[in-house]
């Protein structure tokens, strides 16, 4: 059956090549598209694939927007509030959440309470806020079908064997310090950040690989999707990027799914599931491969994972905190306001000053997510 989606930051590495899938499956309508601020390129979108509504985060960019596509019949929203209408009101069954950071998450909670399925890209969502989308999305009868690489191939290798759920194995390729130590990694800047070995992805995402935050993200992530503890889900390192992730059973039998490094085969699966239908990518040549490597996280030089499960054991709004630090620490860093050893220092900063709210609701959450972000100036001075 045909599907219909809208693509929230639809000009972002994840969103392009969501509507890159959309458009050799062929039978995808595109029914919304935002960006916060990228309006040449959301303009070549909206003529192309022809949506009925797109918004822009930045309200002047969208009354720009506005003016350049009249000649078209997009209705062109602005703001949150746009964004928000996409997400909810245009007439699409599913919703791909590729906005970065917590930007994403009233917008997908709203599109949830509006009965929309979620191709789930932004994983700030569900750790500054699982305990409140995940039983709304089961209230609401709404599957929420994971786009990261990692949890599509948890949730692939799971399949029906859930009650059998020992441990789940979440790979990392590393980055780009991959063996460095604390002392190697103090004069790194951002260019070196950017030098991501395997993956083609946006400024923000590829520090947080650098530092290891983005794993530290996936392991709360998966912790809400698949109903384990932290505790139960293992990161290692696997620089080949081959394996996306693993899972273990009960019974001692463990199961991975394996791909090339390409998004558009997650983003495929999420937007066809239950079926699977034209390839995406290039077959997977094993022997070329050669071998595939894992190793442990070296835990000293790259804190991240660990402030990640610490933040995921205290609950409440301390994974806000941790999201929200590392937001406006990794955006310091990409203007050289601070260093790259400084993100985690910062984040851990953060949160030892928080004192955290219990069953928070969405405003304690966003209340928290500021809290960390003045931290995180005042302690660079601004």
């Amino acid at each position: 059956m045909a599907k219909s989606i809208a693509v929230l930051g639809s000009t972002g590495s994840i969103g392009t090549q969501t509507l890159d899938v959309a458009e050799r499956e062929g039978d995808i309508a595109v029914r919304a598209l935002t960006a916060r601020s990228n309006i040449k390129l959301l303009e070549e979108q909206i003529r192309k694939f022809r949506p009925a509504l797109a918004a822009v985060a930045d309200e002047k960019k969208a009354a720009e927007l506005r003016a350049a596509v009249a000649d078209t019949s997009t209705r062109v929203l602005g703001g949150e509030r746009g964004v928000i209408e996409c997400a909810a009101e245009a007439g699409s069954d599913t919703v791909v959440t590729a906005v970065v950071g917590i930007a994403g998450l009233r917008p997908t909670v709203a599109a949830i309470e509006a009965g929309k399925d979620i191709a789930l890209a932004n994983k700030e969502t569900l750790v500054t806020a699982g305990g409140i989308v995940m039983p709304l999305a089961r209230e609401r009868g709404v599957k929420i079908l994971p786009v990261d690489s990692e949890h599509s191939a948890i949730f692939q290798s799971i399949a029906d064997q859930k009650r059998f759920l020992k441990r789940i194995i979440i790979t990392a390729s590393g980055g780009p310090f991959f063996g460095m130590s604390r002392a190697e990694l103090a004069g790194k800047t951002r260019a070196d950040a950017l030098k991501h070995p395997n993956w083609t992805m946006g400024a923000k995402i590829t520090v947080d690989s650098a530092t290891l935050v983005n794993k530290g993200l996936e392991i709360i992530e998966a912790s809400h999707l698949f109903g384990l503890g932290v505790d139960d889900i293992t990161p290692v390192v696997h620089r080949e990027s081959i394996v996306h992730s693993l899972v273990e059973f009960c019974d001692g039998s463990v199961i991975g799914q394996l791909g090339v490094a390409d998004m558009r085969l997650p983003i495929a699966y999420a937007l066809t599931y239950p079926e699977r239908k034209i390839p995406v990518t290039a077959p997977l040549d094993l022997v070329k491969i050669g071998s595939l490597t894992f190793y442990d996280i070296d835990n000293a030089a790259f804190p991240a994972v660990e402030l990640a499960k610490k933040a995921a054991r205290a609950g409440g709004t301390m994974p806000a905190v941790l999201n929200g630090a590392n937001e406006e620490a990794v955006a310091a860093f990409l203007e050289d306001r601070c260093g790259f050893l400084d993100i985690t220092d910062l984040i851990a900063e953060a949160m030892e000053a928080h004192r955290p709210t219990a069953s928070p609701s969405l405003d304690d959450i966003a209340a928290a997510d500021l809290e960390a972000r003045y931290a995180v100036r005042r302690r660079l001075g601004r």
